[in-house]
This record gives C-alpha cells, structure tokens and sequence, in this order.
C-alpha cells in the first residue's frame, strides 16, 4: 500500500537517481520479523489506559484531572487540634450515654421500633444481642457526626495515606472501554472486519507495538480522507498485519528511547510539574507532555551551558519526531554541533555530516529549486540575514537581487547552478569567468538575461555594491575541508554526490545534519541559517500539510534574523513548527528579542538564566491580578490587675508577649515571574515553561522538573 507510511523517505535528493547507481540500500522485500513479547497484555495495558482530555501540556497517560482551584487548607495544628477535640466530645457524649447522666431518652427509638414479642423472648442471649446492636448504631452515629466536624477524612488524607501510598502499588486490573480500542471498532463499523479481526489477533499476540499501531492508525486516516482505497488497505493488512503500511527504512521502531512516549496522544513526557504554590492547583503534580498541537507553534529554551538543554529538552523531542516520522505522521530535521548527542544514525534515514569526506549524504546549497529567484533569495538569506540594516549589506533584498542576476544567467548556460567556488568567482567579478558567462549567453541570444549581467558589471565599481560582503561570506563555504559538499542537482556528472533537499518534507523522513562547530564557527551559523531559510520556504509550498514538520535546531546563535522571524510566524498554518534554544538572548539582536518571543508560542527559561534575559520574558509572560494580604501583629495591653497577670503567665509560657493579628486583603497586579525569580528562584534542573496551542489555548508559564 503506498500510503503516508511507504513511500520513499531516502529519495531525498533535489534530483533523485536509482537506488543502485546512488548506493542506496535497497528497499526490503518484506517486513521484517519481530518476535513476540514475552507479555503481550503490556501493549494492550497501554492502549486501554484512559487518556483524559485535560488542560494542555498535561501528560495524558493515566492523568487524573484535579479541580482547577485549590480548595482551602486548614492548617496542619489546627486540624489535628480539632480532630482531637471532636474525638472527646464523642467520647463525651458517649460515657454520658452509657452512665445514664442524660436520662434513657436516646433508647426511645428501641422501645417503638423492636417488637415486644422479640424483646420479650426467653432467650437472654437474643435480647443482648438487640440491645448491643442497637448501641452500635448509636455509637457508629456519634463517631459519624463528631468524625465530620473533626474533619477526620482530611486529616486521613493528609497525614495517613502518603505514608501508606510509599509502599509498592498493588497492580490493578484496568478496566476495559465499552468500545475495546485493541478490536479495531472503527475499522469494524467501517464493513473491514477481517482487517480488525487481523490487527486484534496480533495485538493479543504480543506481535504489535506502540509505533505499529500509529502508524496503521495514520493509514486509516489515509483512507477516511479519500487519498487511498479501502481495498487497499485491508488487503495491505490482511497480507502483512502489524507490519502494513511500512515505513520506507523498513524500521518499526528507534534503536534506542531514552524518554516515555506516548504515540496515541502523540505526545513526549518532559518532565513534571513542580507542587508549587506559583503552578496553578490543576498542573501541580501532573507529568508535562509535549505534542504536535504544541511544537505547531515552536518552542524557544533558552538557559546557559549545563542547565540540559541538549539532554533534557531538545533530545527526547526530536526522539518524539522520529518515532512520529516512523509513524507516517511528521517529517523532523534536527541540526546541531558533530557530537552533540542528538540520537544515533541509526535513528535517521538522513544523516549529513558537513565536512565529514565520509559521510552519505550532501546539503543541496539551492534547496532543490530551479527557480534563480527563489534559490537567490534563499541564500542571499544565509550569508547576510544577521546584518543589522544599518550596515552596508544588510538589507538582503538587494542581495537578492545581485545573487539573482548572476545565478540566472549562470543555470541559462550551463542547466546548473554554479558550485561554490564558481559563485565566489562570479561575486568577485573575475574577468574569465564573467566573460565566459557573457559569450554563453550571446551564443544563446538569451538578452533579456544579458541585460541581468550588464546591470551587475555596473554595479560592481559602486561604493554601495553587496557583491564584495557576499564573496566575503560565501568564502567561508569556499574552504578544502568543504570542497566535497554543497552540490546541487546535476551539478556532478559522474553521479556521486547525493544532495539532501529540504523538499523531501513531503514525506514523513528523519534527517540530521552535523555542523562544522569547530574551526568553522561562522561557516556553521551560516549553514543553520541556510537549512532554516529552506526549511520555512519548503513546508509554505507542501502540497500534504496533513504531515507535521519540525525543524530542532541545537544552539541556534546567529540564525534569528528579521526575515526567520517572519518565516517562523508563518508556520503555524503550515502545520510545521521549530525548536530553537539559546544560551542566552543576548545571542539575538535587541530589536528582534520581543518579536521572536511574540512569534513563538511555547517558551522556556531554563535554571540559570541572567536578570536581563529573565526580564524579556517577565515581560512576555505579562502580569496578573493576585490576592495580597498584608499582616500587621500588634501588642495587647492589659489593663486590670488580672489581665496584666494572665499576661505575664502567657509571655513565660510562649516567650513571646502577647499579640492581636490584623489582616489587610487586596487585589493588586504582580509579574507571573518576575526577572529576580527567573534568575535566582528556579531549582537546578528545572525549567519555566508557558505553552500554547495550535488553537490558541494558553497555559500559564508553569514550574516544571525537567528531571522528574
């Protein structure tokens, strides 16, 4: 079945060649064989867990919803104090009851509803039993009424049952749904009964697993929209089970998880959120889960070097997003430093190591386009999109504009885009090469394209010309640790070079790319800059937007420009998102800082973050009307002899002299987190979060425990 699932995630060039002239392992002839677990109920335990619809970012999974305002709490002294206190008064009442110091009334209802004839019986044993009955109703009544005013349920609550819920839980059948999510209802009622009755059979059999069952799930979605037929995939079904609808890797799982998933609700657990009186009452407690619906309005973490973000947040996310690419239902792009510890290979179908002589795979400099426009707009976005506007250069429309006038007449003549070292020729103005370009186009009487070349050979005497930074930046690329790389599509006859192309994000594919950290710092940012330009152009053109896409990009200094800010506001109706962390904002020039943090939805300040950075996002996060009591304790003064007596017994018995409390409530409006509390009040290994969905659901900004 050639659904979202099976088609050809490694056919990622700009122009792809067969499998066996590129190297390219060949596609398995059939599934691969997975042995059964050693217990099957685990997977059908997980898949009849109920997941509550609750608030968002709360970890579905199991989750019990709590009320959202927290009720009040009786201070631990005074409810044990009452406890105590409502206990002797029944014990009061009783002794009094028994001793007859009330009178027999309370044996009136025994005289009128207990037959004579049995209260009159010979048997002194009956009529014991009657009397001792019916003291303890009376008994079990008292301790009912003085247990409800003690509030002895509270104090069970609260003092007894932690203690008991340290032990080992009993494990606890789970409670099957009316509709058994494990027989497939929604298949059965749609008349593919053999196809549910297939899937069931393998569940049962401990052959299926998490991943199996999303994506078989991402297929049927396939078929409800109209984009494959019902035959198709029952018969996919009925011939392979819980390997239908395979991914084009032939993998049906990572290697490796490092973090809790969740593929039926698509979501990735954090962390949990912090019992803290600042969380509002129904996060305290819950597990913190991150899904499509939130990663759909991008996700910026910002903390210093050690505060996890690498380990702790980027990481299981982009594990997230290959099981979910496995799954059919995202195509993820991570990029981060050689050995940054973004996953295995073997979890990526892709994976380019820039500057590496052995890696598989390219990075396509143009994007897979042919279009000189788009691709000059494309890269004229990398090498000078972080130039501030004042300086020469820095407004990269007129870059643009240089780069298209020399990549157009260039692709005219040769049915290519130039390498990097012909653009760094052409940039400089050689006279060999532009005069090579010029006969070309003579020779193919292209004029409108020769007009294009007049107009930069004027331009090139101009104080004002962008052409010299452009060559300055595009030398960076021009280096022999580089020489092998960045070669667009048919650019190399000999068919050795295996460009990746941002355009595969059609299809759900797992790609990562190493930057050259080392020795080539600003080569590296401009490359991130480059994979984001295309990545914000791709997925505006993508004809299935069913397929989520993500770009997680590992340290993004450098790459935060006017035009990526723009691209990242337009994501959210593309279904597509990015993940971004910073060590600090000051890696983001100030005039973009409030438009970045406005662009994002979802923001996180990591433990240990400056006063400075705490301050932009105070004020992102805004403020809130509080309930502010202030406490004012004043002195008593006695005034009779007795008074000053008692007085002095309480002051020796307390130390303290005696006091009458005053208390002032008012509503005022404070910061949510204020910069001093992001920079000094959050926890090591600990983060603040807010979150907002793709349908515009806000949660507050919550503390969380990224370890938890």
């Amino acid at each position: 079945m050639d659904s979202d699932g099976t088609q050809d995630a490694r056919g990622t060039h700009a122009n792809p060649v067969s499998r066996a002239r590129s190297g390219m392992p060949p596609m398995p002839s059939e599934a691969p064989s997975v042995p059964p677990h050693p217990d099957s109920s685990a997977f059908l335990t997980w898949l009849r867990t109920p997941r509550p619809e609750t608030l968002p970012g709360v970890w579905r999974f199991g989750h019990r919803p709590r009320p959202e305002a927290e009720p009040e709490l009786i201070p631990g002294r005074q409810l044990i104090s009452g406890a105590l206190i409502a206990f002797l008064v029944g014990w009061l009442v009783w002794s009094l009851l028994q001793n007859g110091y009330v009178g027999d009334w309370w044996l009136v209802p025994f005289k009128l509803l207990i037959p004579d004839a049995w209260r009159g019986g010979g048997s002194d044993v009956g009529n014991y039993l009657l009397y001792e009955g019916y003291e303890l109703i009376v008994a079990l009544a008292i301790m009912i009424v003085v247990g409800r005013l003690g509030r002895w349920g509270e104090v069970w609550r609260r003092f007894v049952l932690p203690h008991l819920r340290r032990k080992p839980p009993r494990q606890q059948p789970v409670a099957v749904p009316a509709e058994d999510p494990a027989e497939w209802p929604q298949l059965r009622a749609a008349g593919a009964a053999d196809a549910a009755e297939r899937l069931a059979a393998e569940a049962r059999a401990g052959v299926m697993r998490d991943v199996d069952h999303a994506r078989i799930a991402r297929a049927w979605q396939g078929v409800r929209s109209g984009r494959f037929s019902l035959a198709t995939f029952t018969g996919a079904v009925l011939q392979e089970g819980a390997a239908a609808c395979l991914h084009p890797s032939g993998e049906r799982d990572l290697p490796a998880r490092l973090a809790r998933h969740d593929l039926l609700t698509g979501q990735v657990r954090l962390g949990t959120t912090a019992d803290d009186a600042r969380n509002p009452y129904a996060y305290r407690g819950a597990g913190l889960g991150l899904g499509p619906e939130l990663l759909g309005t991008s996700l910026l973490a910002v903390g210093p070097a050690g505060s996890g973000k690498t380990g702790t947040v980027i990481r299981p996310i982009a594990e997230s997003l290959c099981l979910h690419a496995l799954a059919g239902r995202a195509a993820v792009v991570v990029v981060g430093a050689a050995g940054a510890g973004l996953g295995p290979a073997d979890a990526y179908d892709v994976v380019v190591q820039i500057g590496n002589p052995e890696s598989v795979y390219d990075l396509d400099l143009y994007g897979g386009t042919t279009d000189p426009d788009e691709a000059a707009a494309v890269l004229a976005e990398a090498l000078v999109g972080d130039l501030a506007e004042p300086h020469q250069g820095g407004d990269t429309r007129r870059s643009t504009t240089v780069l298209a006038q020399l990549l157009g007449p260039f692709r005219a003549v040769h049915g290519r885009f130039p390498s990097v070292p012909e653009l760094r020729q052409l940039l400089d103005g050689a006279p060999g090469p532009m005069a090579a370009l010029r006969k070309g186009l003579e020779d193919s009487r292209q004029e409108s394209l020769l007009r294009e070349l007049d107009a930069r050979e004027r331009q090139m005497g101009n104080p004002g010309d962008v052409g010299g930074i452009l060559a300055d930046r595009i030398a960076l690329l021009d280096r022999p640790a580089f020489a092998a790389f960045f070669q667009s599509a048919g650019s190399d006859a000999a068919g050795q070079s295996r460009p990746f192309s941002l355009k595969a994000l059609d299809h759900p594919v797992r790609v990562r790319i190493d930057l050259p950290q080392r020795g080539h710092a600003d080569a590296s940012r401009i490359l991130a800059r480059l994979v984001l330009a295309q990545f914000t152009a791709s997925v505006a053109v993508r004809e299935d937007r069913s397929l989520f896409a993500c770009l997680v990009v590992d340290d993004a200094t450098g790459i935060v420009t006017p035009e990526a800010v723009r691209g990242v506001q337009r994501l959210r109706s593309g279904n597509a998102g990015v993940v971004l962390t910073l060590r600090t904002l000051d890696d983001v020039p100030r005039p973009l800082r409030g438009p970045l943090l406005g662009a994002i939805g979802c923001r996180m300040a990591l433990s240990g973050l400056t006063p400075w950075d705490g301050q932009d996002f105070a004020e992102v996060w805004g403020k809130e009307w509080i309930e502010a009591r202030d406490v004012t304790d004043r002195q008593i003064i006695a005034e009779t002899p007795a008074g000053k007596v008692l007085h002095a017994v309480r002051q020796v018995i307390t130390g303290k002299a005696p006091t009458a409390r005053a208390v002032t409530v008012r509503q005022v409006e404070r910061e949510r987190w204020s910069a001093s509390e992001l920079a000094h009040g959050v926890p090591p290994g600990h983060a603040v979060l807010s979150l907002t969905t793709v349908t515009g659901e806000h949660a507050p900004p919550l503390l969380v425990d990224l370890r938890g």
